[in-house]
């Protein structure tokens, strides 16, 4: 998992990136605000990110309201990292769009067990995008049959909304994307099917 870091105090930004890659992650480091942005918002844009919320260029609020403006299948997961501390900060930094808050100087338990929260967040998110997905993609492929068509009661084909007369499983097919394979019901067989096999091998017990 990548992780963006950005912090332009460069003892911080050592720190993070030194922890974060003892615990398996890589790690993308930005010094001001707008460089953080642009990575954000670019094509390869790391899912997490742990954001100073002071930076030159633009602050981490600022960045976090710039991410969530763009709708995305597969949202970032952003933490704000800062000195403030007073729950008007908080509310904050969670209005403007981040996922988590944690004090300078963090504790590097409470980063670990905030990046894991932020792991489970981005697999379930995941999970549901792909899961929706995958239902649109099948209600693309369903049509249903509504309302009243007319039918000929002798030959019993429909009439479509080309004034088009067509067999019923061409129609069926045509508008739901059912397909029909044909065998013979225990009636038919009875009542046409055998008599003509009867007549054609008089010699087998049918």
């Amino acid at each position: 998992m990548r992780v963006l870091v950005g912090e332009d105090d460069p003892v911080s930004r050592r720190l993070l990136g030194a922890v974060l890659r003892k615990w398996g992650y890589e790690v993308v480091s930005c010094t001001e605000g707008i460089e953080a942005c642009s990575h954000l918002l670019g094509p390869e844009a790391p899912k997490m990110a742990i954001l100073d919320w002071m930076m030159p260029g633009m602050d981490g609020p600022h960045i976090c309201r710039k991410v969530r403006e763009i709708p995305q299948s597969e949202p970032i997961y952003i933490i704000l990292l800062t000195a403030r501390g007073r729950s008007t900060d908080i509310v904050t930094g969670l209005e403007a769009g981040a996922d988590d808050y944690i004090t300078k100087p963090f504790d590097r338990e409470a980063l670990r067990a905030r990046l894991k929260t932020g792991l489970r967040t981005l697999e379930l998110q995941k999970r549901l995008a792909d899961r929706i997905a995958e239902l649109e993609s099948t209600l693309c492929r369903v049509k249903q049959l509504q309302g009243l068509f007319p039918m000929c009661p002798s030959c019993k084909k429909v009439r479509d909304d080309r004034n088009y007369w067509e067999q019923i499983e061409e129609y069926v097919t045509e508008h739901s994307g059912a397909q029909f394979s044909h065998s013979i019901c225990p009636a038919c067989y009875e009542r046409i099917v055998k008599p003509q096999l009867e007549e054609l091998y008089p010699e087998l017990d049918l």
